[in-house]
């Protein structure tokens, strides 16, 4: 439950800023509404987060509506895999 609420935190603090730190990465994650989240870097080493981009590039290629990553899952789905991550 506290990485929902950490997400969701950082969500409502992005729409306030658009500058990502040090070592992190912005996405796009939805399946019709997209929002944003922003995650470190190591997630992208993960094999689980590695299946994620793939479906992204399959789905978008390297052109990414939103200006940035955009992922194509559900935010219920991303939540899962982000807080399998951090543990």
């Amino acid at each position: 439950m506290a990485i929902r609420q950490m997400l969701r935190r950082s969500l409502s603090n992005e729409r306030r800023s658009t500058e990502v730190p040090k070592g992190h990465l912005a996405v796009y994650v939805g399946e019709s509404e997209k929002k944003r989240f922003v995650i470190p870097l190591s997630y992208l080493n993960h094999p689980s987060f590695q299946e994620l981009l793939c479906q992204a590039e399959e789905e978008f290629g390297f052109h990414h509506p939103m200006g940035g990553l955009t992922i194509p899952c559900s935010e219920e789905l991303f939540i899962d895999i982000t807080s399998y991550l951090r543990r």
